[in-house]
């Protein structure tokens, strides 16, 4: 017997912002060799489980194969961050674990080193998040962040973002299981007094 509801899946909507710095677009096999870099870097290792080393087919997958997936899958997509004044890929940006039925998607980034500390993160985060809530229709943007990952949680606090509580063993890193932390932007903070979308 079935019970239940089901909810038909949906295509992750295309998406491509612009910031005043940045462009947030899909990956293509051009990024491989930066997303390597990307994914490679110490930082992000130890916060992010990939795989160690993180090779260029890892990286092709990523950028083609996996990509693709997540989005026919209605899972989410996996996005280049592009710095506009040379064009160069400095970061990745990937939703993932989206609910349709409850309009909720979780938002995850990994920056270039060479570009951390530019508020680079933040300004892709807000950006892609405004558009998921007020272009896409989802009512709530989700980060999940391990506890000792400060520079994240700064990241996520500049973006507007609220910490919400400690999902206790909730995820694991490279050196083990651990707790995370649970960070939403609702639609609501995106609304001004009247109803209508804040001025950014």
């Amino acid at each position: 017997m079935r019970t239940g509801i089901s909810t038909p899946v949906r295509r992750f909507p295309p998406m491509t912002v612009q910031t005043p710095r940045l462009l947030v677009r899909t990956l293509t096999v051009a990024d491989v060799p930066a997303v390597t870099t990307v994914f490679n870097d110490r930082q992000t290792r130890r916060w992010l489980p990939f795989p160690e080393p993180f090779t260029e087919n890892d990286a092709q997958q990523w950028c083609t194969y996996l990509a693709a997936d997540r989005r026919d899958s209605g899972d989410g997509d996996h996005y280049a961050v592009v710095r506009r004044d040379d064009d160069r890929l400095v970061g990745c940006l990937w939703a993932k674990r989206t609910d349709w039925a409850a309009q909720v998607t979780q938002v995850t980034y990994a920056m270039s080193p060479e570009v951390r500390g530019q508020g680079i993160a933040c300004e892709a985060l807000d950006a892609v998040s405004v558009s998921l809530v007020l272009e896409h229709g989802f009512h709530r943007v989700e980060l999940r962040i391990a506890p000792g990952n400060l520079a994240s949680r700064r990241v996520a606090e500049k973006a507007g973002f609220t910490y919400e509580g400690l999902l206790r063993n909730a995820g694991y890193v490279h050196g083990g299981r651990v707790d995370l932390e649970v960070w939403s932007l609702v639609a609501a903070d995106l609304r001004g007094p009247l109803g209508t979308a804040a001025a950014g």
